[in-house]
This record gives structure tokens, sequence and C-alpha cells, in this order.
């Protein structure tokens, strides 16, 4: 077996089986460990799908498998079964990042701002928004346009994992409006104060070092190389393959 090529292992396919759709209307379903397979080697190596090795079989059936889930949310209800097995953390860390276009994701339908596509100084990019725990384990995605400002989603990410005690967040969240919102649900806000404000509101500095989980996250999940780089036209797609990646590399 070519050990360059991505398999599912037996505990990483025991925890999966689980989770995938059993009511499909139709034929039944090819070998879903190996086609599976190979939609996690092309999110891994980055190739296009037409590059799928053989070993997988047609690529076409791994590129349908993987797009026809995308539309039914199949890969995201995978990531929020597997990202639930228990109660929510705690203490939770909120932070974003970019993902640099490729030129071959433009042209989606709806236009950039309809797929997760902005504009910035480092030119058109999308932006992931996670909530991560004191392991490094996401809870929650939500993708936008690169240019869309980290304290305006920062209410909504944190609704998508009620129980959270204390948020661990850099000064881009320090809003008042932020701070209310957590105040108003019982979380702690450990975020340091931007430089211009007025009257300085004090934070547990040392429980703020844990802050560095959530950039161990983005690293890791861009060890994947269709996730460093967006080659997805539809953000419907690129997010299925967050959760598909996130799954494998932190839940199972």
């Amino acid at each position: 077996m070519d050990t360059n090529l991505f398999w599912f292992s037996d505990k990483q396919w025991a925890k999966i089986v689980p989770h995938l759709p059993t009511n499909q209307p139709g034929p039944q379903r090819g070998d879903d460990r190996r086609i599976l397979s190979g939609i996690m080697h092309v999110l891994t190596a980055g190739c296009r799908w037409k590059d799928c090795p053989k070993e997988y079989g047609p690529f076409k059936t791994v590129y349908n498998r993987f797009v026809r889930w995308s539309e039914r949310g199949i890969w995201q209800k995978i990531f929020a079964h597997a990202a639930a097995p228990e109660a929510a953390p705690e203490q939770a860390a909120l932070d974003s990042t970019h993902v640099k276009l490729h030129r071959c994701a433009a042209g989606g339908q709806g236009g950039p701002e309809a797929q997760a596509i902005g504009l910035t100084k480092g030119g058109r990019n999308s932006k992931i928004h996670a909530i991560v725990d004191q392991f490094c384990r996401p809870w929650a995605f939500i993708l936008t346009p690169g240019n869309t400002a980290d304290c305006v989603m920062a209410e909504a990410c944190v609704s998508l994992v009620p129980g959270i005690k204390e948020l661990l967040a850099d000064k881009g969240y320090d809003t008042d409006a932020i701070r209310t919102f957590l105040k108003e649900h019982g979380i702690k806000a450990t975020i340091p104060s931007k430089s211009n404000r007025k009257k300085k509101i004090r934070h547990d500095k040392q429980a703020y070092k844990g802050r560095n989980v959530v950039e161990r996250c983005f690293c890791r999940l861009k060890d994947f190389r269709r996730i460093a780089t967006r080659y997805d036209k539809l953000a419907q797609n690129f997010f299925s393959a967050l959760c598909l990646v996130a799954t494998v590399a932190y839940w199972i």
C-alpha cells in the first residue's frame, strides 16, 4: 500500500461510521471507506479532484460524493455529532484566520459576498471564525468574507456553544457590546483592553496565556492544503471541507 495515500484507520472508521447517512434512495453506495479516504486525500494533498489517485476509484465518484453530501449538509452533521461528545468546555478561546483564495475560486453564483469572499489589503480571501477548547479542539465554525471584522461575529460564535463560562480572546474583541453580551450570559471575559480604551479593564493574564490553543488549532487545520488555500468556488463546499478536516484532525 502506498504510504503517501490517506486511509482511515480501523479506529477512525469505527467512530465515523455511525454518523454516515443510511436512508439514501437509489442504488447501494460504493465502498464508503475507500471513497471518503479519497476525499480526505484530496483535502490533505491539495490536488485537483481529477488528480485523485486511482486507488480510491473513479475521481468523479469521489468528487460527486463530496459535493452531494455537501449540498445535504452531511459533513456539517458529522462534525456536529463528533464535536459533541460531552458538555461544552467551560473555558474556550475565540479567534479567526484568513484563507487566501486561489484564482479558480472566483466566479461562484451570487457573487463574492454570497460565497464568503472579501477583499482586504492581502487580496481576496475568506475568514474562518472558531471556538476552540483547552485541548485545541474546535467546537464551532463560521465562514465569512475576509473583510468581516472579528468583533462583528463574536456573539454569533459564542451562541453556537452554550455552556461556556470563560472566553479568551484578543484585543480585536474588546468592545463594550461584546463585554455586555458575555456578562449577560454569565461568561467571564478574559480580553485585554485596546490601547485607545480610556479606562483600561483588567484581565487574568495567566489565563490569557491559554488563548494560544486557537492559533495552534488553525495551524493544524491548515496542514490540510485545501484548507490553507481555498480552491472551492462555493462557500458551502469549502465549509464542508473544513468540517470534515476538523472531525478527522481532532475528533476521531
